[in-house]
């Protein structure tokens, strides 16, 4: 069958192939702890009450109409209100594009920012931006990070690469890892973005800056939250932000996403999900724009909320901290942000117990998913190569019991190896 060169181009996804292992041993009657999936389990994770009594209402008033193309003014003005108390942030309506979610916002700063060829500059790992790039035939200039710094992308890390570059993309707190970038670490990427666009005409295109916080509500202890513009307020016009209400209230099918940045590109984009028709649902678009209103439910929500997903993290930390401990070749990143527990599982090497020689990340994972009941996610589906034996574990479906239930099976497989 003849189809398109993008079609035929485009890499598959092995957290798909990873998905496509647990359905087959499923199917055999196992139970895997699925911890591959950056998503919540709503039995353990439910959205706001208040929230979800507001969606009911919106259904039941009838709010079943197309919203408008940037979505519906009120929640616009109450994300304009909801940046400025949470960040300091100072944007208007006209400022803020509502969508689907926050893929499309992501994938209309791509379009709107990045000509064929054009170099879009990202660490290793992160989520999704090689594919991005594959879709808009854009280079794509995939910068390793270190373990010694939480895999955060430090300004001499990027520094060879920016010359030229149309797009520097960045999340923080991280998906994969959950790490986050120090305000020190941020301020000299920033300072670099400027002295770069400094250098350039002013013929030329400015680097720009697509900047992820769609976790940036769900911070641990000491670690805080840090974003460009705050940081370095003249770099207001090249910086556009991707958020949302996805994760910071745990409803991912809720979808509803904001993006912000200035107001042409925001206009440029707006025409783009338009197109796309990656509108969020009206009715969700109206219960939003109340809720984000009602401070002491939200706060209360947060808090609760960020509670028992720190309490899953730990848990899961401190139990890998216990095998290293024992000898085991394991380690793992403090949690910091998001829902994402950073582990390492160094078995390169090691024969299994049928005679098989793990090679990659890959091989130890499927072993893991077979002998531990246990799925992870290695860093090579976030552009890391095979051999960088650390994974992503998503905690967002799970209950603390069965993340306590997972550490004996990992290290009685762990054991069997040699």
């Amino acid at each position: 069958m003849q189809v398109s060169n993008l079609a035929q181009n485009l890499h598959g996804s092995e957290i798909i192939k990873i998905a496509g292992e647990i359905n087959e041993l499923k199917k055999k009657g196992e139970q895997i702890a699925n911890l591959t999936i950056g998503d919540f389990d709503s039995a353990i994770f439910p959205i706001p009450d208040k929230l979800q009594q507001l969606i009911i209402k919106a259904y039941e008033a009838h709010q079943t109409n197309y919203p408008p193309a940037d979505g519906v003014l009120d929640l616009r003005e109450s994300v304009s209100a909801f940046l400025k108390s949470r960040f300091g942030l100072e944007y208007n309506a006209q400022e803020i594009l509502i969508s689907g979610g926050s893929r499309p916002l992501i994938y209309a700063i791509y379009l709107a920012l990045v000509n064929e060829g054009e170099k879009v500059v990202f660490p290793s790992p992160s989520w999704n931006n090689n594919h991005y790039c594959d879709l808009l035939k854009a280079e794509a200039v995939i910068v390793p990070t270190q373990p010694e710094n939480n895999f955060m992308p430090t300004a001499d890390d990027l520094r060879p690469h920016v010359k030229g570059a149309a797009l520097l993309s960045l999340c923080s707190p991280l998906n994969p890892t959950g790490t986050m970038f120090s305000k020190e670490d941020l301020e000299a990427i920033c300072d670099l973005v400027i002295e770069e666009n400094k250098s350039r005409s002013k013929s030329e295109k400015p680097l720009y800056i697509l900047y992820d916080q769609i976790y940036s509500q769900l911070t641990f202890g000491d670690h805080e939250h840090f974003n460009p513009v705050s940081l370095r307020p003249q770099l207001r016009d090249y910086v556009v932000f991707v958020d949302g209400s996805s994760k910071c209230f745990a409803a991912t099918g809720v979808r509803v996403g904001w993006g912000f940045g200035p107001a042409p590109i925001i206009n440029y984009m707006k025409a783009i999900v338009g197109h796309m028709g990656a509108w969020s649902p009206k009715p969700e678009q109206v219960a939003m724009a109340k809720f984000l209103k009602e401070d002491e439910a939200v706060g209360s929500y947060l808090t609760t909320f960020k509670q028992n997903i720190q309490k899953s993290l730990e848990t899961l930390y401190h139990g890998f901290i216990s095998l290293k401990e024992k000898g085991f070749a394991v380690d793992a990143i403090t949690p910091m942000g998001a829902i994402y527990l950073t582990l390492q599982i160094d078995y390169s090497g090691k024969t299994t117990p049928a005679g098989q020689v793990l090679q990659t990340s890959t091989d130890i994972n499927f072993y893991l998913i077979k002998e531990a009941q246990v799925a992870l996610v290695p860093f090579s589906a976030f552009g890391a190569d095979d051999d960088v034996n650390w994974f992503r574990a998503s905690l967002g479906a799970s209950t603390v019991a069965e993340i306590e239930a997972i550490l004996p099976r990992i290290e009685a497989a762990l054991a069997r190896l040699v």
